[in-house]
C-alpha cells in the first residue's frame, strides 16, 4: 500500500512526487513513456534547444553587426537534432536520479484505475496491481488533430504535430504551418533561421490569439521581414498531399505549399482510458456540454476525495511551470498543509528570437472587465545594456497599472532576454504591489531587466 500513486511523469506528476517523496510519503509513479512528459522529451526543453541553435546561427549570420568576422557559418540539421536528443537524454536521466533520491517508485507504463476499496485505490500496469490512500493524476494533453478533411489521413507523411517534427532526419525547404499560437511560431522561428520557407495560415486575425495585441503585431511584422509568410483570418478547409487549402478573408480559396505541414492548433487532456468511470471522478464541461478536462478546485481536488489532479489534464493552464505549481499545492494539500492555486501571475513566454513574456492582464482584457487602467510603456533601446547585446533589435515593455492605486495589473514585454526577467513582474503581481513599492526595488545595472523599473517612471 502506497501513501500517494501518481498517473504520469511530466511536470506535474514528477515535481509533484519528489515533493512528497522528501516529506516522507510512499510514492509510486506511473509513466508510459519517459520521465519529463511531453515538456521535456516533445516539447518545451526540445524546441528550446532548437531554437538556441537557431539562435548561435542567426548571431554568426549577423556577426558583422558586433565587429566580428565569421567565415562560412552553416547549418549541420543533423548535429543540431542530435545535441537535441543528448540534452533530453540528460535531463531525463536527471530526473531519474531525483526520483531515486526521493525514494520514490517508478514504474514505466500505462496505468489503470480499476476501483476503490476500503483502504484505497486499486491500479492496474500491466500485469501488476497496485493499491494506494490518494491518487494524483497528471496524464498531461496530445497535440489537438481537428477533423479537417486530409488531415488525419496525412499524420506521418506530410502532416506531423510537434511530436513527429523533432524527428525528423532532413530539413524540410517549405514548412506550412496550421496555427499561429505559441508552438506554431516557436516552430516558424527556428526553421524560418535555419532557411526554410515558412507559412503561416491562422484562422485568428492575429497571431498568439491570447497575447497582447501590440506585441504579437509587433513579433509579426519582424517575422515578415525575415519572410515568414501569414495568412490571418483564414480558415484551413482541407489539406491534399503536401498542399494546406484554405479560404481567406473574402472567401477565396488558396493553397499553401510545403514539404512538410504542421498541425499546431492547440492541445488536449489526457483524460481518457484512466478509469476515471470506475471511480466516479467528474469531468469539466465546455458550455456546448463537451468535456475538456478533470474538474478540480483551488485545492487541486478532484469531487473524489483522496483524488487529485495536476497539469494539462484539467484543461485550463496547459502550461508546464503550472503543472509543477498545481502539483505543489496538491502535495500539500494531502500533506495537510495550506495552499491553493492562483492564476493571476501565471506567466507565459514565447521563445522566439526575439522572445516574448508577459503576466498578468493584457490592455484588451483590463479594457473587456471594465478595470480603471493606464498604460505606461518604453521601446527596449531605453536599456544600455539590450542596446548593446541586441544591434538593430526592437523591443517594448509595457504595465498595465490600477488607475486609482498604481497597482500593477500585467506586464508584457517583446525583446530578449526577456524569458530571464518576466519572474520579477510575477512577483510583483503575486504580492498585489504597487508602481510606487515596485519602484524602491534596486534592479542590478546595466541589465535589460532595469526597463521594467524604467517604464514604471513613466507614470504621471
Amino acid at each position: 500500500m502506497f501513501d500517494l500513486a501518481i498517473l504520469g511523469g511530466g511536470p506535474g506528476g514528477y515535481v509533484a512526487a519528489g515533493r512528497a517523496g522528501a516529506a516522507g510519503l510512499s510514492v509510486v509513479l506511473f509513466e508510459k513513456r519517459e520521465l519529463g512528459g511531453v515538456c521535456l522529451n516533445e516539447g518545451c526543453v526540445p524546441t528550446k534547444t532548437l531554437l538556441y541553435s537557431a539562435k548561435v546561427y542567426d548571431y554568426t549570420r549577423h556577426a558583422d553587426r558586433y565587429g566580428v568576422s565569421v567565415d562560412a557559418s552553416a547549418i549541420d540539421f543533423g548535429a543540431i537534432f542530435k545535441r537535441k536528443e543528448k540534452v533530453v537524454k540528460k535531463l531525463v536521466g536527471g530526473i531519474r536520479l531525483q526520483m531515486k533520491g526521493a525514494q520514490v517508485e517508478v514504474v514505466k507504463g500505462e496505468a489503470f484505475i480499476t476501483g476503490r476499496g476500503a483502504e484505497g485505490f486499486s491500479i492496474t500496469c500491466g500485469e501488476a496491481s497496485y493499491n494506494a490512500r490518494n491518487l494524483l493524476i497528471c496524464t498531461g494533453s496530445e497535440a489537438a488533430v481537428p477533423p479537417i478533411p486530409g488531415l488525419r489521413e496525412g499524420l506521418g507523411a506530410a502532416v506531423v504535430t510537434n511530436r513527429e517534427i523533432l524527428s525528423l532526419s532532413e530539413q524540410p525547404q517549405e514548412l506550412v504551418v496550421i496555427g499561429g499560437g505559441v508552438i506554431g511560431m516557436e516552430f516558424a522561428s527556428f526553421f524560418n533561421s535555419i532557411g526554410t520557407k515558412v507559412t503561416v495560415v491562422e484562422m485568428l486575425p492575429k497571431i498568439l490569439g491570447p497575447l497582447d495585441d501590440e506585441i504579437s503585431a509587433m513579433l509579426q511584422a519582424q517575422y515578415e521581414k525575415k519572410g515568414v509568410e501569414f495568412h490571418l483570418g483564414c480558415k484551413v478547409v482541407a489539406v491534399e498531399g503536401n498542399e494546406v487549402v484554405y479560404e481567406d478573408k473574402e472567401g477565396n480559396t488558396c493553397r499553401a505549399h510545403g514539404d512538410k505541414i504542421l498541425v499546431s492548433v492547440g492541445r488536449r487532456a489526457n483524460f481518457e482510458g484512466l478509469g476515471l468511470e470506475n471511480i466516479g471522478v467528474e469531468l469539466a464541461l465546455n458550455p456546448a456540454g463537451r468535456p475538456y478536462g478533470i474538474k478540480v478546485d483551488e485545492y487541486m481536488r478532484t469531487n473524489v476525495p483522496g483524488v487529485y489532479a495536476a497539469g494539462d489534464v484539467t484543461g485550463f493552464s496547459m502550461l508546464a511551470h503550472t503543472a509543477s505549481r498545481e502539483g505543489e499545492v496538491a502535495i500539500a494539500n494531502i500533506l495537510g498543509q495550506k495552499d491553493h492555486m492562483r492564476y493571476n501571475a501565471i506567466p507565459g513566454v514565447v521563445y522566439t528570437n526575439p522572445e516574448v513574456a508577459g503576466v498578468g492582464v493584457t490592455e484588451a482584457e483590463a479594457a473587456q472587465k471594465g478595470l480603471d487602467y493606464t498604460v505606461l510603456k518604453l521601446p527596449m533601446a531605453y536599456s544600455g545594456r539590450f542596446v548593446a547585446e541586441n544591434e538593430r533589435g526592437e523591443g517594448i515593455c509595457k504595465v498595465i497599472v490600477g488607475k486609482q492605486h498604481h497597482e500593477v495589473l500585467g506586464v508584457h514585454m517583446l525583446g530578449n532576454p526577456c524569458s530571464e526577467m518576466i519572474h520579477s513582474a510575477c512577483i510583483a503581481i503575486e504580492q498585489e504591489m504597487t508602481v510606487e513599492q515596485l519602484k524602491e526595488v534596486v534592479f542590478p545595472h546595466p541589465t535589460v531587466s532595469e526597463i521594467l523599473k524604467e517604464t514604471l517612471f513613466t507614470l504621471k
